[in-house]
């Protein structure tokens, strides 16, 4: 059932949403596990064989995996629901990673380490576009139609608490790694995957109803990525995904280069608090430009602060310019988001989401792998250029394909016998 929204909706509202709260708890303790992993797999590597390169490329591996299963597996929840999927996914998953672990301590050979890193990645829990489809759901989001005013506070608080999750997980990753044991961010990876995620997938009542595809029209059968504007998302979001991985990779790469390689967990927690902050503005705001436009000028705001992060060189300066960056992800990340609301119809928009989380997994993978090549050739600081390119790249492919984030000015949907026509959904995504 839609929830009724007044005309200036906000967090209170939405999360007076019925049965929000069941989902949330659940898919925060699930999500978490997932900002440990890439930088779980880098510590643990980096320290096994004296190479940012090759715990970069293992770091890859992994997420070139998920970005190419991921879309599978939303594809899989939108059509046999979302618990089918997670229950036997987060046991390969925590047993993939167990694997990894034990490879890279007994000083396996590379290769056994990229043939570990496939398994990890393809099984990772894809709770995050989980949670939006569920939140699209609730509130009754239709392709085509002018969205629920909430579900731009919808997207600006996953934001928000996927972000919250990226100030804890890589701090705590490093903490366990460095403090502990060098395998210790993993394990407790695997460990909290497993248990979240099932309390996740216990959550039956508030999952997205599962689709018929029996009969009905071709609609249903298509995948999300035949809809032109989630391709050109899922290239932006490629960008997105380089400057976490060109991130996590040359701030650690420089706290070791200056000897303090405490100060990682910190300087990245500074670059995600950033993006959270940004988050709850967002969320906060009443907008009056519409997502399209908002995920233009984000994206040029996000190329532009990431432009100096290779010249920089003090700690100081690098948490003061990591904050701005970080301010600049969440306008573009929520603006994607909300569009998907959109332009997908409901029995594509898991898989959706999977492709946009998909093409940031995938960015990451490249910058994380480039980025440590460059730190191990030049030193750390060559690294923070990658960020630079990919968003730059991104933003022109935005700029240029910007007609295509725009839905059908007239969407007729023959699903359940019913006629929906809106009459300027253009205006919507301005």
């Amino acid at each position: 059932m839609a929830s009724t929204v007044s005309d200036r909706p906000g967090y209170g509202q939405l999360l007076r949403t019925p049965g929000a709260w069941t989902f949330l708890l659940a898919g925060f303790a699930a999500r978490q596990p997932f900002a440990m992993l890439t930088i779980g797999i880098v510590l643990l590597v980096q320290h096994t064989t004296g190479s940012y390169g090759s715990a970069g490329s293992v770091a890859a591996v992994t997420g070139v995996s998920m970005a190419l299963f991921a879309p599978q597996t939303g594809k899989l929840a939108d059509r046999f629901g979302q618990r089918a999927v997670l229950l036997p996914g987060v046991l390969v998953h925590a047993a993939s990673v167990s694997v990894l672990t034990a490879l890279a301590l007994a000083d396996a050979p590379l290769w056994a380490l990229f043939a570990a890193a496939v398994p990890t990645g393809a099984s990772v829990p894809q709770i995050g576009p989980m949670v939006r489809a569920r939140w699209a759901a609730v509130l009754g989001a239709a392709p085509g139609r002018n969205a629920s005013p909430l579900m731009s506070t919808a997207a600006a608080f996953e934001s928000v608490t996927d972000e919250f999750t990226f100030v804890i997980g890589p701090v705590l990753a490093t903490a366990l790694c460095t403090g502990v044991h060098p395998a210790a961010g993993l394990i407790t990876e695997a460990g909290l995957t497993l248990v979240g995620g099932l309390l996740f997938a216990a959550q039956r009542r508030t999952q997205p109803a599962v689709r018929s595809t029996a009969s009905g029209t071709s609609q249903r059968h298509a995948s999300a990525l035949s809809v032109p504007g989630v391709r050109v998302l899922a290239v932006a979001f490629l960008g997105i995904g380089a400057v976490f991985g060109g991130m996590q990779v040359s701030l650690t790469a420089f706290t070791e280069e200056i000897g303090r390689p405490g100060a990682n967990g910190l300087l990245y927690g500074v670059f995600a608090a950033g993006n959270m902050l940004a988050g709850i503005a967002c969320g906060a705001i009443a907008w009056k430009s519409g997502p399209r436009r908002r995920l233009i000028v984000g994206y040029a705001a996000l190329t532009l602060t990431a432009s100096g992060l290779w010249a920089v060189h003090s700690v100081p300066l690098l948490a003061g310019l990591g904050l701005l960056v970080g301010l600049s992800i969440a306008p573009a990340l929520i603006s994607g988001y909300t569009l998907v609301e959109a332009l997908v119809p409901g029995s594509a928009r898991t898989e959706a989401f999977t492709w946009l989380t998909g093409s940031v997994a995938l960015g990451q993978a490249a910058a994380v792998t480039v980025a440590g090549r460059l730190a191990d050739a030049h030193g750390a600081s060559t690294g923070f250029v990658v960020p630079l390119v990919g968003t730059a790249l991104a933003l022109v492919t935005l700029v240029a394909l910007r007609s295509r984030l725009t839905p059908a000015r007239a969407t007729i949907t023959a699903a359940r016998g019913a006629v929906h026509r809106d009459l300027d959904p253009v205006a919507a995504t301005e």
